[in-house]
């Protein structure tokens, strides 16, 4: 995967005079990593690949956002205000122009660095230096150019730029995955705030069942068909029932306030659409793909990839800084000890120099900082291939979440159909004096909990395709 060119202890000599020749550099190659991918997502895999539903299909174009497959044109608007305005990610975008300029400023390392130069100055000679000859103080001023470049032939100014090319990519990465992860998450609060107001809905419904069924037995008690321990029964159902509607309303109002803060508003500032469930939209299938292509997909993948590609370009600077330092300098400057004669003839004076600096002792040091890279290198490959475990095994829950999920909304349909049929029936049977009002409010109970677990199972379902979009790196828009 990473190829070594680690510099020999001996025979140095010739080895600089193939890198003058050659040019290579210092250190590892970086080589993208292949990814060992298993072969399917799950160990059963044979009912995930295509979930269907007797929702109206939402194929999505492949170059629009992954939201859109929801069908919610107030999440579209949501989604693209957050973009525009959540601090997170702006901090993120910041960073990434941040490291754009580095990388920007670090390819000026490939070029000659030429300065203006200008100095003024009184210099007094002692005897010890002069000897018999004397030399009064003098005043000189100097004017010119200066020319200097590092020769780069073991490369560590090459792997620097390198290095900084490559952590900006993972920090466009970074903000690709702040993109996805955003956008997730405005979506799972407008899911969490529609699932809240359909389940206080159901609630209120089911409230009015209770006033219903506690004004028949009151009517029922008036004409000596009912006792006072059945009103108190139908009084005891009705408080019990209204106490759910205070954590409901507190869970609705929570997500409203995370949309708030996602998009970048106090939550006094800003009020969150009225999200329905009705108004999203499952796909009707599940998106073909091979594991080994979340690689290419995943922003988190990525951005651990370039991660390791500086760390690799980190080991090469490391072991560039084994080799000697050779610079190159000029000068073109006028010189004169009398300012108004600066500018005349017989000024001019011009240099030429080299520089050589060779590690010789450095108790080790060097070789110490090349040994950390290494070990940071090994470490950022092992964060990477940890990344793409994580990403299979999220992507491998979505699918069997999903998978459940279907099989868990037709129980329910099928609880809420037959609890459905008993409360009517039995609320027949009361009114025709064979049932008590305890049968009643039993049928009542069951119907409640078939009516909630519907709708807590919907909602499941669409947190969970969202998950699988995130799991397989959404599509999100480009710019």
């Amino acid at each position: 995967m990473l190829r070594w060119n680690e510099p020999p202890r001996r025979g140095r000599s010739a080895l600089l005079a193939a890198l003058l020749l050659t040019g290579c550099a210092a250190g590892p190659s970086f080589v993208a990593p292949n990814v060992d991918s298993p072969p399917s997502w799950t160990a059963t895999s044979d009912g995930a690949g295509q979930l269907t539903q007797d929702a109206q299909s939402s194929a999505v174009p492949p170059s629009g956002p992954w939201w859109e497959s929801l069908r919610s044109p107030r999440l579209n608007a949501t989604i693209r205000e957050a973009l525009a305005h959540n601090r997170d990610l702006a901090a993120a975008r910041a960073t990434l122009t941040q490291l754009s300029d580095l990388a920007a400023a670090s390819e000026g390392g490939e070029y000659p660095q030429v300065d203006l130069q200008g100095s003024a100055g009184r210099e007094k000679y002692g005897a010890a230096f002069l000897g018999p000859e004397k030399l009064p103080a003098f005043t000189f001023y100097s004017v010119g150019f200066g020319v200097s470049y590092l020769f780069d032939f073991a490369g560590g100014v090459r792997r620097t730029i390198e290095q900084q090319r490559a952590l900006a990519e993972a920090q466009q990465r970074e903000v690709d995955a702040a993109v996805l992860a955003l956008s997730g998450n405005v979506a799972r609060q407008a899911l969490l705030a529609a699932s809240a107001r359909a389940q206080i809905e159901s609630v209120e419904a089911l409230l009015a069942d209770d006033a219903q069924n506690l004004k028949l037995v009151r009517d029922a008690f008036e004409a000596g068909s009912a006792t006072r321990v059945d009103e108190l029964n139908a009084q005891s159902q009705l408080a019990n029932d209204q106490t759910q509607l205070p954590a409901l309303r507190r869970q609705l109002r929570l997500a409203e306030n995370a949309l708030a803060l996602l998009v970048g508003h106090a939550p006094a500032d800003w009020v969150a659409p009225d999200f329905r469930l009705s108004e999203f939209t499952l796909p009707t299938s599940v998106p073909q793909m091979l594991p080994a292509e979340l690689a290419h997909r995943r922003p988190d993948i990525l951005a651990a990839e370039a991660r390791l590609h500086a760390s690799t370009a980190a080991a090469g600077i490391a072991a560039a800084n084994l080799y000697p330092q050779i610079t190159l300098t000029a000068s073109a400057s006028l010189q004169s000890t009398v300012l108004h004669n600066l500018f005349g003839s017989g000024s001019g004076a011009d240099g030429l120099s080299a520089s050589l600096t060779q590690p010789l002792f450095d108790h080790g040091s060097l070789r110490a900082r090349e040994r950390a890279a290494r070990q940071a290198l090994q470490a950022s490959l092992d964060h990477y291939e940890q990344v793409v475990l994580q990403s299979f095994g999220q992507v491998a829950d979505a699918l069997d979440s999903l998978e459940h999920d279907q099989e868990l909304i037709q129980s329910e349909q099928s609880a809420l159909s037959v609890s459905n049929d008993s409360l009517g029936l039995t609320r027949e049977s009361y009114m025709a004096g064979n049932t008590g009002v305890l049968q009643v409010l039993e049928a009542q109970r069951q119907n409640q909990q078939a009516r909630l677990g519907l709708v807590r199972a919907q909602a499941q379902q669409y947190q969970d395709s969202v998950d699988l979009q995130l799991a397989l790196g959404g599509r999100i828009p480009s710019g």
